[in-house]
């Protein structure tokens, strides 16, 4: 692990000041906003963020749920958050049901032979030694598999052939995504033995998408660590080169995964904190998710969130005295299979997630973040507007309060805890999500640090400030 210098840290302390009232008056605002603004501007030049993402990436690499290597991630968490100076770091630890590759193919048979790129879907089950042979029947849409007669379906390998379309707040992936959660499940209810997708993203690169199935649940509700079928996301290349050969006629293919799995496998959330002062038992969470898919190294998903999270509460730490609520940072873990990270989280933390005063989550790549949206009580729109305004300066338009936060903290929402979405753009993180090519060179710094500055605002308002984000309408101050 490389050493960390606090030099710049120290510089910043000795240029940033900012008062350490608990529930400042009005007067008060003007000071909270101007130092939310210069740590904008520190934020300009801060590598702690940065550092913590490649060191991550490299030391570390993948980071599968449940695994060894996100156990090694967990451990080299506590140990880079100690060298940074947070306080209360632990782990709070919880099991899941383990799912992961050993080996994928899938082969074209007959005169027209030959081999595509395919990733195994998580919760896949194995196929029979050696492989299984079925013909392939095409669905345009999961609606045109679920609207199937199950003679059209019976015996086959199902391929699900519907695209993904770039959008900028990544809504593109909330359709797309529905054939890669449910096609075991409408497939196998319809006698099929497989389930093939095309992969769930936009790029056009020969290499596949990864990722969860859903309702990987047994009759009696807990989690299990596979689902209906064999499954497996084709590279967009071959999901075109596929339908090109069904055009000529009927195909029949060889399938063979093999995969392991356990009942129970140690996973856990990593916490660390930047200590508050007079209302330290208030808590300003700022989240990502520790772990990743196995095909890259997480670089985007999620190691860039958690970078993200560390340096903007880094920053705030530089500043003279400590805030007045306590910031929390969480790594969560195995968010990837099944959100298991903020359900734990959520559970664990069930009693003061009435001190939760605020929550956000860094979890769509690194790209630079445009929007700001809230989830309020009425009486506090006043405060989301003060928010906005320092951020719009960095490019980020004011949002509606209809913000759900993110995947791992919708637990703490759901409770009624305020939550904030700075939305990155989205339009290229879907040609790098869950594949071999997310790695550390595809962030950009300045973008990277574009995010750092924002929640590095927020956060810090929001911990200095005294604001009741929870305020209703025509509540008094």
């Amino acid at each position: 692990m490389k050493p960390v210098s606090f030099l710049a840290l120290g510089a910043l302390a000795l240029c940033l000041t900012g008062p350490a009232s608990a529930e400042p008056a009005a007067a008060d605002d003007a000071a909270l906003l101007a130092t939310a603004k210069q740590l904008t501007e520190a934020a300009k030049t801060d590598e702690v963020g940065l550092q913590f993402v490649e060191d991550l990436t490299t030391e570390v690499g993948q980071r599968l749920a449940g695994s060894p290597a996100e156990q090694r991630a967990r451990d080299w968490a506590v140990s880079e958050l100690k060298s940074l100076g947070f306080t209360n770091i632990r782990v709070d630890s919880f099991e899941i049901p383990y799912w992961a590759r050993k080996h994928e193919h899938l082969t074209v048979l007959g005169p027209h032979t030959q081999d595509m790129v395919i990733a195994a879907l998580g919760g896949s089950r194995p196929t029979p030694e050696g492989g299984l042979e079925a013909e392939v029947v095409r669905f345009g849409t999961l609606a045109d598999l679920q609207a199937a007669t199950d003679t059209d379906v019976a015996g086959k390998i199902v391929f699900i052939d519907e695209p993904m379309y770039k959008t900028q707040d990544g809504s593109g992936y909330g359709l797309a995504v529905q054939k890669r959660g449910n096609c075991h499940t409408v497939a196998a209810a319809k006698g099929a033995v497989a389930c093939l997708i095309r992969s769930v993203g936009t790029d056009h690169h020969r290499q596949p998408h990864a990722g969860a199935q859903s309702d990987l649940t047994a009759p009696d509700g807990h989690h299990v660590p596979m689902g209906e079928l064999p499954a497996a996301a084709l590279s967009p290349p071959d999901a075109d080169q596929l339908t090109r050969l069904l055009a000529r006629g009927p195909v029949t293919v060889n399938l063979d995964i093999a995969v392991d799995t356990a009942e129970s496998a140690p996973s856990g959330n990593v916490i660390a904190e930047i200590e508050g002062g007079a209302h330290k038992d208030e808590i300003v969470l700022l989240g990502c998710h520790l772990d990743s898919w196995d095909l890259g190294t997480g670089a985007i998903d999620d190691a860039a969130g958690c970078g993200i999270a560390v340096g903007a509460a880094k920053l705030i730490d530089a500043l003279p005295g400590t805030p007045d609520r306590t910031i929390r940072v969480v790594l969560f873990g195995s968010e990837e299979p099944g959100l298991f990270g903020g359900d734990a989280y959520t559970r664990q933390h069930a009693e003061e997630a009435g001190k939760h005063v605020l929550a956000a989550e860094s979890d769509f790549g690194a790209d630079r973040i445009w929007k700001f949206q809230t989830r309020f009580g009425e009486g506090a729109m006043d405060y989301a507007k003060a928010m906005q305004s320092v951020l719009v300066p960095l490019g980020v338009v004011p949002g509606d309060n209809e913000a759900h936060g993110s995947s791992d903290i919708g637990g703490l929402r759901d409770a009624g805890v305020p939550v904030v979405t700075p939305y990155q753009d989205g339009r290229d993180y879907f040609d790098y999500h869950h594949t071999p090519d997310d790695t550390f060179d595809k962030i950009d710094p300045e973008a990277f640090r574009q995010n750092v500055a924002v929640y590095a605002a927020f956060a810090y308002l929001a911990a200095e400030s005294g604001w009741d984000f929870r305020k209703g309408a025509g509540s008094g101050e």
